[in-house]
């Protein structure tokens, strides 16, 4: 395993642990950056309008298309640390 993957495992858990609960854009940054970061680039279909939960995080995610899964990787642990230090 490498390190940034190392580190990435640990960012996925202390973000766990955090005090309060982040804001919803940054929560769906979070997601996006794992989402790129452990499987690629989206996939699958949009999710229809009525499930706005679900067709929010895919808009997230698929707006990293492209960026390559250890970009994305420590675009998570960077944001993990900022999170993990407020």
């Amino acid at each position: 395993m490498s390190e940034l993957q190392t580190h990435f495992e640990k960012a996925t858990r202390d973000v766990q642990t955090l005090s309060r609960r982040p804001e919803n854009v940054t929560l769906l940054k979070l997601y996006a950056l794992f989402k790129q970061g452990t499987v690629g680039d989206s996939s699958g279909k949009r999710p229809g309008f009525t499930d706005v939960a679900g067709r929010a995080k895919y808009d997230a995610w698929s707006s990293l298309n492209g960026m390559s899964k250890d970009e994305a990787m420590q675009g998570y642990i960077d944001l993990a640390s900022i999170l993990l230090k407020i």
